[in-house]
């Protein structure tokens, strides 16, 4: 059987080794609040690597046919150290058990191959594979937060996943996903065309206008959903506008070189990572 102690340590584990991003928020947190967190990247983790691991997409989707029995079923009694850890963070916050199946609906709607014709479609599977970690996160964060927060949490999570989506544009492309919708594609002219090397194509700007056009909407979404920071206790408000911060940086470099992320990954250095999160410590808004 596996104590809490080691349930929590394995989830710190994982969180520290994968989660790049995530970490520099989740070291501000009280003990209590960062192991609980902890086990929510964790099992977030497991399930976003079932959509991006081996395996055929019947596979996949059996696989998550399981986790998702899993969660609807977790207990400290469980022999996996992510499930005994989750369960008994459930039991200390009022964990939306529930959001997990949303996740889960977002990365089968990746292994579906599904495409988006409008912002609209694309929001709705932004929110079930972002929000719903924001509002797991808020339980955490604040368990008695006024209704609005799960609404800002999604909007946080909306403009966190399409930095992702602009940042990741050629990588996904590789494996044959294109999440910008149909309708801004066409507007813009722009076609998402992966040449032998590895570059997406783009000679007369036509993708780097549309990028642009992305991140000024995902822009507007994080001042929006930065309105979470209000509702949250100080260390909380820390973690959420460090972990925010970064992504919010790394969008406002796309958007001023936007043909970056057609050649290479853009990522932002260690050093400055670490300056946005000192920066949220003393209150200064990135």
């Amino acid at each position: 059987m596996t104590t809490l102690a080691e349930a929590y340590a394995y989830c710190d584990r994982v969180t520290r080794t994968e989660a790049a991003n995530f970490s520099y928020g989740i070291r501000l947190l009280p003990a209590e609040k960062r192991s609980a967190l902890s086990a929510v990247y964790a099992l977030a983790r497991r399930i976003d690597d079932i959509g991006d691991g081996p395996g055929s997409p019947a596979e996949k989707t059996a696989a998550l046919a399981v986790a998702r029995a899993d969660i609807e079923r977790v207990s400290v009694d469980s022999p996996d150290p992510v499930l005994v850890a989750v369960a008994d963070s459930a039991r200390r916050f009022p964990l939306p058990l529930s959001a997990f199946g949303e996740l889960i609906d977002g990365v089968q709607m990746d292994l579906d191959g599904v495409s988006y014709a409008t912002i609209d479609e694309l929001e709705r599977y932004c929110i079930r594979v972002a929000g719903s970690i924001g509002r797991l996160s808020v339980a955490i964060f604040a368990p008695t937060a006024p209704p609005q927060a799960a609404r800002l949490a999604d909007r946080l999570g909306l403009a966190l996943q399409l930095t992702n989506i602009l940042r990741d544009i050629r990588e996904d492309l590789g494996v044959g996903r294109i999440y910008l919708p149909t309708e801004d594609l066409e507007t813009y002219g722009a076609r998402l065309v992966l040449q032998p090397d590895g570059v997406v194509a783009d000679p007369d700007y036509r993708v780097a206008r549309l990028i642009r056009f992305e991140a000024a909407r995902a822009e507007r979404w994080y001042a929006d959903g930065l309105q979470l920071l209000q509702l949250l206790d100080h260390r909380s408000a820390a973690c959420t506008g460090a972990m925010a911060g970064i992504y919010r940086r790394l969008l406002r470099r796309i958007s001023r070189h936007p043909g970056d992320v057609l050649r290479t990954r853009v990522s932002l250095p260690a050093w400055e990572k670490a300056i946005v999160a000192a920066g949220n410590v003393v209150g200064v808004r990135q």
